[in-house]
């Protein structure tokens, strides 16, 4: 099972949120403390990150490689800077192939997702509703085959149907149908996600029937910035677990508020 990370906040180096603390997404990769499922996350990796001072479209460097292995990261990460920061390692769910197009974060036109989770033999039960119901835009979107790339892509044709209306809307709508499928067809599904348009980060725990993974989140440390993370980066510090069926939403001025998800 996948842990993930990310940060809003003053822009820092992404080493400072990706390989410097002790429980690094790097240390979780190979020495995890709260996974479920599986031991190591070495199926590949991805960090995605936003321009800070330009609206431009973020940029995503992903490997398929364990995230110790990449030779480059270390002089990646100290080279760019940015004040909004999503990153995933990846334990690949048993037959769905390590490549790629499979790697987190995924990106759609300014929006960045990673997902921590699963859908039980997603090809044999939520893959036809789910692509079912997507616009050709979305649909043609989808460069890989997990299930984490096709609740983005539901998530952003939502979006798409009203994007005046906030993201958190789209977010409420995508898992309220994965959720109510799910339960109709007696699927468990995990469904910690976060996406980011580049100025908020949106965040939400749920699954069925089980719990959901971990997931906390991290506010006024580096720099007064927000952290999410699958486990603590580091001891010491007021990590707040985030409860189940919550949505949270870190704002421009890095407020942060949580909300439950609603039917």
């Amino acid at each position: 099972m996948c842990r993930l990370l990310a940060y809003l906040g003053p822009p820092c180096q992404l080493e400072t949120v990706l390989l410097k603390p002790e429980h690094s997404l790097l240390v979780q990769s190979y020495q995890p403390r709260e996974m479920t499922a599986g031991l190591l996350n070495a199926d590949g990796f991805g960090v995605g990150w936003y321009h800070p001072q330009r609206e431009v479209d973020p940029f995503i460097y992903r490997n398929t490689q364990p995230i110790w292995s990449d030779v480059n990261l270390e002089s990646l990460s100290r080279y760019v800077e940015s004040g909004c920061i999503l990153a995933n390692v990846r334990s690949a769910t048993p037959g769905q192939a390590v490549q790629l197009s499979n790697c987190q974060p995924f990106q759609f036109g300014k929006f960045l997702g990673v997902h921590n989770g699963f859908i039980a033999d997603f090809h044999k039960t939520l893959y036809r509703p789910i692509r079912d119901r997507l616009s050709d835009t979305s649909y043609q979107s989808i460069q890989g085959n997990t299930d984490s790339e096709h609740i983005f892509a539901l998530l952003w044709d939502y979006w798409l149907a009203d994007p005046t209306a906030p993201l958190e809307a789209a977010l409420q709508k995508t898992l309220n149908l994965l959720l109510d499928s799910a339960q109709i067809q007696q699927v468990r599904v995990g469904l910690n996600l976060i996406v980011s348009d580049g100025k908020q980060l949106i965040a939400a725990r749920c699954a069925y029937p089980n719990l959901a993974p971990s997931l906390y989140w991290l506010r006024d440390d580096l720099a007064s910035g927000v952290l999410v993370a699958s486990e603590p980066l580091f001891s010491g510090r007021d990590w707040i677990s985030c409860p189940e069926n919550t949505i949270v939403v870190i704002g421009e001025d890095f407020d942060l508020q949580t909300h439950p998800l609603t039917a």
